[in-house]
C-alpha cells in the first residue's frame, strides 16, 4: 500500500507555468520581461549610487529610499533566473529546495518592502505635523535601528515557512500557477492537512502587511488633519505634494499584494490569467515605477541624477 503511495505523491520537482496558451510565443513575451529587468535594475541601481555618493542626500527620507530601492533589487534577482529561464528556454521545472528557497526570499523582501513603506510613512508624519524636531526624532543611528528591526522581523516570520511544508507530501499534479514560487500556491499542492500553514499564513500577512497598511492609513489621516489646519493654500499644496510619491509607491505595492492574496485564498472560480497578470504586477511593476516616480518627484534626487548622466 504504501509503495501505491509514494507513485502518487512527493514529486521531486516542480513544473512553472508561464502565460497558458502563449507557449509558442513565450520567447517574445519575453522581450518586454527584459526590458522591465533591465530598466528596474538601472533604476534603482542608479538611486542607490547617487544617495550612497551625495552626502547631502544622506537624510532620512533618502535613506528610506535606499531601502526601497534596494528591496526591489532583491525581488528582482529571487525572480529573474525562473522568470527569464521559463521564457526564454521553456526551463519549468524547479526542485523543491530552490522552490522553497526562492519562496523565502519573496515573501521576506516583500514583508521588508511593506516595512520601508511604513517607515516613509512615519517620516512623512514627523516632517509635516512635527517638524521642529523632525531633525532630533528621526537620527541616523534611529533610522538604522528601525530598519534593522523590520528587516529582522520579516526574517523571523516567514523563516519557519519552508520548514512547515517541507514535512508535507505533494500531489502528482505538481504545477505551479506561476513562474516562480509562493507560498498560498505551494499550498494548492499539498495533499494532507494544511491547516496549520493557512492559520499562520494569515497570522503573518495580518502582522506584517495588514499592520504596516494600517499604521500607514493612520499616519496620512493624522497628516490630512494637520494639512487642513494650513491656512495658506499654496504651502497646503506643498506638504501634501511631499507625500505624492509614497503614496504612488503605497499603491503600486498593497493593491496588487491584497488582490493576489485574496485571489489564492478565496477566489477559487477566478480565472487563471488574472492570477497570472497580477502576480507580475505585484513583483514586477512597483522595482520598475518606484524610481521613476522618485526621480520625477524629487527635484534634488532628479538634479543629482541630470549631474551624474551629463558628466
Amino acid at each position: 500500500m504504501s509503495a501505491v503511495n509514494d507513485t502518487k505523491f512527493t514529486p521531486a520537482v516542480f513544473l512553472l507555468t508561464g502565460i497558458p496558451g502563449k507557449e509558442d510565443v513565450h520567447l517574445w513575451i519575453s522581450i518586454p520581461f527584459c526590458l522591465v529587468y533591465v530598466i528596474s535594475i538601472v533604476g534603482n541601481s542608479v538611486i542607490l549610487f547617487i544617495i550612497k555618493t551625495d552626502p547631502t542626500l544622506h537624510e532620512p527620507m533618502y535613506i528610506f529610499l535606499s531601502m526601497l530601492a534596494a528591496t526591489d533589487l532583491g525581488l528582482l534577482i529571487a525572480t529573474i533566473p525562473t522568470i527569464l529561464g521559463l521564457f526564454l528556454f521553456n526551463s519549468r521545472e524547479i526542485s523543491l529546495d530552490a522552490c522553497f528557497a526562492q519562496m523565502f526570499f519573496i515573501h521576506s523582501l516583500q514583508f521588508i518592502e511593506s516595512s520601508v513603506l511604513l517607515l516613509m510613512a512615519f517620516d512623512r508624519f514627523i516632517a509635516i505635523c512635527n517638524p521642529l524636531r523632525y531633525a532630533s526624532i528621526l537620527t541616523l543611528p534611529i533610522v538604522a535601528k528601525m530598519g534593522l528591526v523590520f528587516v529582522l522581523r520579516a526574517v523571523a516570520v516567514i523563516f519557519p515557512l519552508p520548514f512547515l511544508l517541507k514535512r508535507f507530501r505533494f500531489f502528482r499534479a505538481n504545477v505551479l500557477s506561476h513562474s516562480y514560487c509562493l507560498h498560498q500556491d505551494v499550498m494548492k499542492l499539498v495533499c494532507s492537512d494544511i491547516t496549520v500553514n493557512n492559520i499562520y499564513g494569515f497570522f503573518i500577512t495580518v502582522i506584517t502587511v495588514g499592520l504596516d497598511s494600517l499604521l500607514i492609513f493612520l499616519s496620512y489621516v493624522m497628516i490630512l488633519k494637520a494639512v487642513l489646519r494650513i491656512t495658506s493654500p499654496t504651502k497646503c499644496l506643498r506638504a501634501l505634494n511631499t507625500c505624492f510619491s509614497h503614496l504612488c509607491a503605497v499603491l503600486l505595492f498593497y493593491m496588487p499584494e491584497f488582490s493576489l492574496t485574496l485571489i489564492h485564498r478565496f477566489g477559487k472560480s477566478s480565472s487563471p490569467l488574472l492570477q497570472i497578470v497580477l502576480g507580475y504586477v505585484y513583483l514586477l511593476v512597483p522595482p520598475l515605477m518606484n524610481p521613476i516616480v522618485y526621480s520625477v518627484k524629487s527635484k534634488h534626487l532628479r538634479s543629482r541624477i541630470i549631474r551624474v548622466l551629463v558628466k
